[in-house]
């Protein structure tokens, strides 16, 4: 056979393993308000079956989990290959088939979370009887997280366990969606909600009372402020948007035309590059809080502003010069690296693991959180590929 006609049957075979898996992920409904526990479940059999080492992190709760399962030797550092378990909601898309049931339509499989990232995750446990078989020089490990879309609050638990388990580590993948390019930045990211307090009354007596949303409006005007102050700093020209970005995501408050409002509620988000800090912006809030308060409580003594930060994790800046990101590129047939503005948890397991750490799995970006989501079963293919060369440390 010819070396194409090699990578075709390649590629018949890796499907063949892969879908099925990628199907029983898929119907797992594990949107980040329900648990990912029977995931896990399925995950951990699989790999323990084929005497992977697994270590289930919990959450608090107990009702939801991590996974963390390793083959090969257990004295040396080695590579981390990471995925999410959780997905976005499907609530209020049109759908033309069962998002949760996984639908093969030329060359595409659409279903929630195929492409961020339960493809991914699906090529991992596809290659887990060859990692089980291969006399591995260097352990490899499949991690699985919970509520990353929630702002990444299962990895933090899941890189400290795989220091204090398994130690220091090589090389960490994270299998976000790249179209299998290399990726090697993304901006930190913090959540903060500000709640105002007043007092109701009847909107003819407006000028007696303090009105939620009329204070509102000054923390609008700081983050108009603050926003264009992050617009003006550093740049990166490998992002698509090469500037830090300040943006208030929601508000609500009022419950009738004629009621002054009691309550406002402000949510926005921090997408900072690594030469600013959430915290010096969040500190503007703060002493914006101050300032006004003294003068509110005088009218109304129950008035009060809370600044809350509601996540924040931190970015990834891996140096285009590191030697992992020429092994990535190498191994997946690349030329070039980018840097992305939605977030990931490279930056946790980065900041917290120490390992050099690069972005790169099948799939687009472009696909993730949308109804009718897909991704090409050549992407899923074409990931397997990359990984045995990468581990193989060949072409």
């Amino acid at each position: 056979m010819s070396f194409t006609e090699l990578q075709t049957a390649a590629g018949v075979e890796d499907a063949a393993r892969i879908l099925p898996i990628l199907e029983a992920l898929v119907g797992f409904d594990t949107t980040s308000r329900n648990s990912n526990l029977p995931l896990i479940d399925y995950a951990e059999a699989l790999l323990s079956a084929l005497g992977a080492r697994c270590l289930r992190i919990p959450d608090a709760d107990r009702r939801k989990a991590n996974l963390l399962a390793s083959f090969g030797p257990v004295d040396r550092p080695g590579t981390v290959l990471s995925g999410h378990t959780d997905v976005v909601p499907v609530d209020g898309q049109q759908w033309s088939s069962d998002p949760f049931r996984l639908a093969v339509r030329d060359g595409l499989a659409y279903g929630r979370g195929t492409a961020d990232m339960k493809g991914f995750i699906a090529v991992c446990l596809g290659l887990a009887p060859e990692l089980a078989r291969a006399a591995l020089a260097s352990p490899v490990h499949i991690a699985l997280s919970y509520d990353e879309e929630l702002g990444c609050l299962g990895a933090p638990d899941l890189a400290r366990a795989i220091l204090d388990t398994r130690g220091p580590q090589q090389a960490v993948i994270v299998g976000e969606p790249t179209s299998m390019e290399t990726v090697i930045g993304h901006k930190a990211n913090c959540g903060i909600e500000i709640i105002i307090t007043g007092r109701a009354a009847h909107s003819s007596l407006a000028p007696t009372t303090v009105n939620a949303i009329d204070v509102a409006t000054a923390f609008l005007d700081e983050f108009a402020t603050m926003a264009r102050h992050a617009a003006a700093a550093d740049k990166d020209e490998l992002y698509d948007i090469a500037t830090s970005t300040i943006c208030v995501t929601g508000i609500e408050g009022g419950t009738a035309i004629n009621i002054v409002p009691a309550q406002c509620r402000i949510v926005a988000e921090f997408r900072l590059l690594p030469a600013l800090d959430a915290r010096s912006y969040i500190a503007r809030l703060e002493a914006l809080a101050a300032r006004l308060l003294p003068a509110l409580r005088q009218r109304v003594p129950e008035a009060d502003i809370v600044v809350r930060e509601t996540f924040s994790y931190p970015g990834l800046d891996t140096p285009a010069d590191d030697p992992l990101v020429a092994r990535v590129m190498h191994a997946a047939g690349g030329n070039r690296v980018a840097k992305v503005a939605y977030g990931t948890e490279a930056g946790v397991f980065s900041t917290l693991l120490g390992a050099p750490t690069v972005i790169i799995g099948p799939g687009s970006i472009e696909e993730a959180h949308k109804p009718d989501e897909f991704i090409a079963v050549s992407e899923l293919t074409a990931c397997a590929a990359f990984i045995r060369r990468f581990l193989s440390g060949r072409r």
